[in-house]
């Protein structure tokens, strides 16, 4: 479908220019005949008419900055008379289209040009696209009037029919610019006028949605704070009322902070730096997120036990009695706690509770395997003690801010977890147990361990400062008790500020009566049997702690308890056991299945690992506490083998170094050991520690290496109830290792009757307790030679056919 537009005869006619104006076909306007270029045209056209002719007739032609417009519109003056403010004005309606031509003369003081009438054209009938473009401008225009209020105008609108006067209809609406008025004055197609006024009346209605959401918006927000103030105001007049009613002052209520710190026992920079911040709050509107931050860090303040101290428990030998109740063994613990109890006490008696503004804190570091009960003791310390409890879970913390608190300006700021356990505990002096000390990390956040450096110093923990209060916090009277399952995880900056206590495990004299006198009555209560349903003898429990289990501390003990109980349990609801029942060693087996730790000295003699030359029976630390370590060790075929030494096992570089140390000292001192190590140059020596999953590091496997080599080049076995510890030299000396007493409890607990340990570890002996000493054989040496005299068996086959 396409217009089509044909020029008719042309016109003379004089032109009435419009400044920022355009009129367009079908329009009807008044103009101003005080404007001298509009009287002219419009009295040239009146002179021009002839009697009987018609109405005078005009050109109406846009002029932008004095540049008339290549279309203008032929006009007819209906009427001459006076505007409603009283000037003389003209009533002028828009005829049709007219193109420029070239000027000319005619009367009167006005401009005549030439024109040539444009005339439309449409096809009959319409396309369906041009009646669908009718009736999308139609309801777009139904639509912006309505918005208006413009409702006798709309049916006008959809009473027009003509293509090209709907476009021109457009004319009429006032948010069009003049340039895009004179762009539909030229545009002759009656289609493209429409589409393009359709074009122009969407864009202003999507506009008009946008700027109508936008005020919406604005005015819902304004209405929100003007009815939040309104509710504000009656509230308050509210409250005033309720004051006068009951006879209260003006200053009276929960609210008013400043009567709460003013009546607050607090110490006096604490009460200054609060009385500024009350006053912050009251030349702050009840809108400012700033009142809401200091309301908070007010109640913290308020809700802080500033001058609240629990009494001591001053009588040590109650206390000694509480720890001997409910933890056995750890006597290094127990001494300490009844040795600070009585420094306290004799403190106290002399008036010496306060010295240097500091007071009598401790700070004790207990490191040992899982399981031997170092968290449990942080709760009977405080119960010993007469003191509150609270425990700070460390595993894991990767955040400074969780030890130091948080700057206020963050959104929801808080203090640390220090200042939050003497808030929970609700006194100054309370057993603050920081649990797995040795997991902390570090990471972009910072360095928890760092901030854990003022805390833990007595020298300056009188003035901790956290991030979120920012007043000095005095942690001298805390009782810090640290937890850690590895003494090397913890910074030693750290580690040199708290007391090392060493908890190494439990012998099995230990674990049977922690079974009897505390497991067991946990686990029967658990599993739903009175104390007498099930008796467990203590033949039972002594093979579930040396068979069942080998640990250092007792978690799998109770656990394996645990399991024998709901065994019993679930037979005697099932009908197939009778109650009371009592458990034999010999029940074990039936009831959990068999043992998992059978010593090395009850098997059969060839099932040994030490059954063949070349095996030794060394002692080693973990994290789990002290173990018993394999070492086995063979040489190569010198036909197929090739020379060197080859280490497996996972075996750290300290370790790997100990391996060359004692091969070495066989090689330069066979022939003094009466070895055959002249065929070492040309084979292969092959040394692997078992467990070759777990990485294995240190010095202290040194004498065990070189027992096993000895061993196998002598065809010597090594004894199967002696095992060794400490580090080689050179020159065949035995030097000093550490982890003497977890070592010396994982010999006795694997059976090992004869333990090798350095001379200069003897004075460690102290430490290991005196039922495990009895039952054990221990060698201090000072030379290999010695350990070799120890650990291997007399030849049983010449030297020759070993080798």
């Amino acid at each position: 479908m396409a217009s089509e537009s044909m020029a008719s005869a042309p016109l003379t006619l004089p032109v009435l220019p419009l400044d920022d104006e355009v009129v367009l076909p079908g329009m009807v306007v008044p103009l101003d005949l005080s404007d001298n270029d509009v009287r002219a045209a419009v009295e040239a056209a009146q002179a021009a008419a002839r009697p009987g002719g018609g109405k005078p007739r005009v050109l109406l032609v846009p002029r932008v900055d004095g540049t008339y417009a290549g279309t203008g519109v032929l006009g007819t003056v209906e009427q001459v008379g006076r505007l409603s403010d009283g000037d003389p004005g003209a009533l002028v309606r828009g005829r049709g289209r007219v193109r420029i031509g070239a000027g000319t003369t005619g009367p009167g003081a006005a401009l005549w040009v030439e024109g040539t009438a444009v005339e439309e054209t449409l096809p009959d009938p319409l396309p369906g696209s041009v009646t669908e473009l009718v009736k999308e401008y139609k309801a777009l225009a139904t639509t912006w009037l309505k918005k208006r209020g413009a409702w006798q105008v709309v049916d006008r609108v959809q009473q027009i029919d003509g293509v090209g006067a709907l476009a021109d209809n457009s004319g009429y609406s006032p948010f069009l610019t003049v340039a895009q008025r004179i762009e539909l004055l030229e545009t002759a197609d009656p289609v493209a006028r429409l589409r393009l006024a359709t074009a122009q009346l969407r864009e202003h209605l999507a506009e008009q949605d946008v700027a109508e959401t936008i005020a919406k918006d604005v005015q819902e927000g304004v209405d929100k704070q003007q009815r939040e103030f309104l509710l504000r105001r009656q509230l308050e007049a509210v409250r005033k009322e309720l004051r006068e009613l009951n006879g209260e002052s003006e200053g009276d209520g929960s609210d008013d902070y400043r009567a709460r710190v003013e009546a607050a026992d607090l110490p006096g920079k604490v009460r200054e730096a609060a009385l500024k911040e009350v006053e912050k709050l009251e030349r702050s509107s009840d809108q400012s997120p700033e009142g809401s931050w200091i309301r908070t860090w007010l109640d913290t303040v308020l809700e802080l036990p500033w001058n609240e101290r629990t009494e001591d428990r001053y009588d040590i030998r109650g206390a000694r009695a509480v720890l001997d109740a409910e933890h056995a063994g750890l006597d290094d613990v127990k001494e300490r706690i009844t040795e600070y109890l009585a420094v306290r006490k004799r403190r106290a008696d002399r008036g010496l509770g306060v010295v240097g503004g500091r007071r009598g804190g401790a700070v004790l570091a207990l490191v040992g395997p899982p399981g031997v009960g170092k968290t449990s003791l942080g709760e009977s310390v405080a119960h010993a003690m007469g003191r509150e409890f609270v425990r700070v879970a460390l595993g894991g913390v990767r955040d400074e801010a969780e030890i130091r608190g948080h700057r206020r300006t963050y959104v929801g700021a808080l203090p640390g977890r220090i200042v939050r356990a003497i808030k929970e505990a609700g006194s100054m002096n309370p057993v603050v147990l920081l649990d797995e000390i040795d997991k902390v990390g570090s990471d972009f956040r910072g360095d928890p361990a760092a901030a854990l450096l003022e805390v833990l110093d007595p020298a300056q923990n009188h003035t901790f400062r956290d991030h979120y209060l920012e007043v000095e916090l005095d942690l001298s009277d805390v009782v810090f008790l640290a937890t850690a399952n590895v003494l090397e995880s913890i910074p030693e900056a750290l580690l040199d500020r708290m007391e090392l206590v060493r908890l190494d495990g439990y012998t099995e004299d230990e674990k049977v009566v922690i079974a009897r006198d505390h497991l067991l009555p946990r686990q029967l209560e658990r599993a739903g049997l009175e104390p007498g349903e099930v008796v467990l003898e203590e033949a039972s429990l002594r093979k579930l702690a040396g068979e069942y289990t080998r640990e250092a501390g007792v978690r799998t003990l109770e656990r394996s308890i645990s399991r024998l109980l709901r065994k019993v349990a679930a037979q005697h609801e099932l009908g197939d056991r009778e109650l009371p029942f009592t458990v034999r060693p010999e029940d074990l087996r039936e009831l959990i299945g068999r043992p998992h730790h059978v010593p090395e000295s009850a098997q059969d003699p060839a099932e040994r690992r030490t059954s063949v030359p070349g095996v030794a029976t060394g002692l080693a630390v973990t994290g789990a506490g002290g173990d018993v370590l394999f070492v086995e060790a063979s040489l190569a075929d010198p036909e197929t083998g090739a020379a060197g030494l080859t280490l497996t096992g996972q075996l750290g570089d300290v370790m790997k170094e100990s391996a060359q140390i004692a091969l070495s000292f066989l090689r330069s001192h066979g022939a003094e050991l009466e070895l055959p190590v002249t065929g070492l140059k040309d084979r292969g020596v092959h040394i692997h520690f078992p467990a070759g999953a777990v990485p294995k590091d240190g010095p202290s496997a040194g004498i065990t290496m070189t027992t096993a080599l000895a061993s196998l080049l002598s065809g010597r076995l090594v004894r199967t109830d002696v095992a060794m510890t400490g580090e080689v030299s050179l020159t065949g000396r035995v030097l000093p290792i550490g982890g003497v007493k977890q070592k010396l409890l994982a010999a006795h607990r694997a059976g090992i009757t004869t333990v090798v340990i350095p001379k200069r570890n003897e004075a460690d002996l102290d430490d290991v307790p005196a039922e495990i000493l009895e039952k054990l054989e221990v060698h201090p040496v000072t030379d290999v030679r010695h350990v070799l005299e120890i650990a291997l068996t007399p030849a049983e086959v010449p030297v020759g056919v070993a080798a």
